[in-house]
């Protein structure tokens, strides 16, 4: 703000027509520097402002506003005006100045008049400018790290290419052409990714932060978004919206799925993904260091999607709870450890791809279970509402129901001691004729098998 707006008297203001610029060697040094910094003149017109107003502060005290800073760039001057009262007494020195001394300059003045004393930069002393040069480069230095933050911050889920610059135990420092530095923690790299000093690498920016060191850009090549950038930068269909990634989910370094959709009927979002023998895939895997990508199909039945989620396990059946949202999946025997994958992951991917929850069983095992399960909606004397709380924590069976803790059971709505105490009676009873009824069963089945076994031999004689 021009300082002449704040005079009480305007009338009566009268001022030194000279002005003491400050050494244009040092304005000219402050814009070089500022020039290599990328920083423009109306920034540091702002910083070499506030650059002396910093000074005046610390030599006249924080509490003074009786001071203005006006620069002028284009004229390369810095003019200090310091705003005082004429009186008769001066009781501050700062804010006010003796009648006599004042009509040195202005003979009309008059108490109570403003006076504007103009000063020059070489009355702060040789020490206070050089605390505004540290000031002016710790300023610049601020200015930057804002304008690192602000530009990265809009670029997080972008992929950035950069130079390996410096290797740590537990990260890299990767370095970009523009002079930008990256960070990517041990976590965000893959298990096999071994860089040497130099290699050119690319990962995605997933976080940018401010620190006492200045700004922290994280970048990762674990991230699962990583995976879509990488194929929307090498599958034009995906880039011109023909084909959608619907989903992705990896376990880094070794297997990821990723479900495509085309909205064009001519377009097979797959052999799209895959390329010409296989040369748009290779080239994301290559870049994944080997890691096998499944590309699934989209659909919008559940069974169709899930079912290719899986592979490369194939289900013999689905039993599907899209309420929960659950999924048994049977598989032959032999082919449930595919199903599952190494350490689980083929089913874990393939559940989260889906967002269901997914068991994988064997054909025979399952048969076993639905034969002897004893579902608690069968029995006699538990109440529907009770039933219903149970239902909502899986509690399905009588099995279910017993290998809950007692505990975790009086947690839910309804069940107090007694309550539990009680179905719990029901169910082993019930449970206890259930077992019965089977013996039964089974030993009928025995007494048959032995008569056709009688028959045979009675035929066999004849």
């Amino acid at each position: 703000m021009n300082p002449l707006s704040l005079f009480i008297d305007k009338s009566k203001l009268k001022l030194r027509q000279r002005y003491i610029l400050i050494n244009k060697d040092i304005i000219e040094a402050f814009s070089m520097l500022a020039k290599e910094k990328n920083i423009d003149r109306t920034n540091l017109s702002t910083i070499i402002e506030d650059i002396f107003m910093a000074l005046i502060h610390k030599k006249y005290g924080e509490e003074r506003e009786n001071f203005s800073v006006i620069v002028n760039m284009e004229k390369g001057e810095i003019e200090i005006y310091q705003e005082m009262t004429v009186v008769n007494t001066v009781m501050d020195p700062v804010i006010e100045i003796h009648i006599d001394e004042a009509i040195k300059e202005y003979d009309d003045l008059e108490v109570g008049d403003a006076y504007v004393n103009i000063l020059s930069p070489e009355s702060f002393g040789r020490r206070l400018i050089n605390t505004a040069k540290q000031y002016m480069v710790q300023k610049i230095r601020d200015i930057e790290r804002q304008t690192v933050f602000d530009e990265f911050s809009s670029k997080i889920g972008e992929i950035v290419v950069g130079n390996v610059h410096q290797i740590q135990r537990d990260q890299i420092f990767v370095h970009a052409a523009n002079g930008a530095e990256f960070i990517m923690p041990k976590n965000e790299q893959l298990p096999n990714d071994r860089f040497r000093r130099g290699e050119t690498i690319r990962g995605i920016i997933t976080n940018v932060e401010i620190s006492s060191r200045g700004p922290e850009i994280i970048i990762s090549r674990s991230d699962d978004f990583f995976l879509k950038r990488l194929f929307e930068k090498e599958i034009p269909e995906i880039e011109d919206e023909i084909i959608e990634v619907k989903a992705v989910k990896r376990a880094p370094g070794d297997r990821s799925k990723i479900v495509v959709y085309s909205s064009d009927r001519r377009v097979d979002a797959v052999g799209a993904c895959v390329g010409m023998r296989g040369s748009r895939i290779q080239s994301i895997v290559r870049e994944l260091n080997g890691e096998k990508i499944d590309i699934i199909n989209w659909s919008d039945k559940p069974e169709i999607l899930i079912s290719r989620a899986l592979a490369p396990a194939k289900p013999i059946n689905l039993y599907i709870d899209e309420e929960r949202p659950y999924v048994v999946a049977v598989f032959e025997d032999e082919e449930l450890p595919i199903a599952i994958g190494r350490n689980g992951q083929n089913i874990k991917l393939a559940s989260s791809v889906t967002e269901y929850t997914i068991d994988a069983v064997k054909k025979s095992e399952y048969e076993g279970e639905q034969e002897e399960a004893l579902y608690l909606d069968e029995i006699e004397g538990i109440a529907k509402n009770h039933i219903e709380v149970l239902a909502k924590s899986e509690i399905y069976t009588s099995e279910d129901f017993l290998s809950t803790t007692k505990a975790d059971i009086l947690t839910l709505k309804g069940f107090g001691e007694k309550t539990v105490d009680k179905i719990t009676a029901i169910i082993l009873e019930a449970v206890a004729n259930h077992e019965a009824k089977s013996v039964e069963k089974e030993e009928g089945k025995t007494e048959v098998s032995d008569s056709e076994e009688s028959i045979l031999e009675e035929v066999n004689n004849d």
